[in-house]
C-alpha cells in the first residue's frame, strides 16, 4: 500500500512529547486497541523512547515507539534491540497507509541499533514491511535464569545493517521487565 499523499511522520522523543502529545497519543491507542490500559502508557515509557507520529493534515492518526531492550539468539551475543510498542492507528483511518508510514520511518531511523523486534497479532502486516516472525522458542532472561514462554506468539524481527547472521529456528531471549517479557 501506497502512503497517503497528505500524511507526515514526525519523531519525537518520550522527553520531547508535550502534554498535548501524550494525551494524543494516548487516546489514539485506546481507540486503536480499545484497551483502557494504554493510559498507562506514559508509566512504563518514562524516557528514552522515540516516537514516529503520522499525522493527516494536523490530526494525529498513528503513533508507534521504539525503545531499547536485549534480546539474545541462541549462540549469539546480546543485541541492542529498537523494540516497538503501541503501534496504532485511529479506527477510522486504518487500512489507508498511516501505520505503514510510520513503521517504514521507523525502520528508515533505527540504523543505531543491531536488530528490530515486536510481539504482534497481526503479523501480516508488518511481513509487508520486511518484518520476520521468529519460528524458534521463546523466552525471558531474569535474575534466576531463562524463563519460557511457549505461549508466546506474534514476536518479529527486523534484520538491519548491523543484524548478524540469524536463523529464525533457534531459541530467542529477552530481558525480563518488571511487568512483562515479550508483550
Amino acid at each position: 500500500m501506497s502512503e497517503p499523499s497528505n500524511s507526515v511522520v514526525v519523531v519525537l522523543s518520550t522527553e520531547e512529547l508535550t502534554a498535548a502529545h501524550r494525551s494524543a497519543v494516548i487516546e489514539l491507542c485506546v481507540a486503536a486497541h480499545e484497551m483502557e490500559d494504554f493510559r498507562n502508557l506514559f508509566t512504563h515509557i518514562k524516557g528514552g523512547g522515540r516516537h514516529f507520529l503520522a499525522y493527516r493534515g494536523s490530526e494525529l492518526v498513528s503513533h508507534a515507539v521504539v525503545t531499547t531492550r536485549w534480546v539474545q539468539p541462541d549462540s549469539l551475543q546480546t543485541l541492542k534491540t529498537a523494540f516497538v510498542d503501541a503501534v496504532s492507528t485511529l479506527p477510522m483511518y486504518q487500512g489507508q497507509g498511516y501505520s505503514s508510514a510510520a513503521m517504514r520511518r521507523l525502520a528508515a531511523e533505527i540504523d543505531d541499533y543491531e536488530i528490530g523486534c515486536l510481539q504482534t497479532d497481526i503479523p501480516g502486516f508488518y511481513e509487508r514491511l520486511g518484518w520476520e516472525l521468529w519460528r524458534g522458542a521463546l523466552a525471558g532472561r531474569g535474575e534466576d535464569g531463562l524463563i519460557p514462554t511457549p505461549e508466546q506468539r506474534g514476536v518479529m524481527v527486523l534484520r538491519l545493517p548491523q543484524t548478524p547472521s540469524l536463523d529464525l529456528q533457534t531459541q530467542l531471549t529477552i530481558e525480563q521487565q518488571p511487568e512483562r517479557i515479550w508483550e
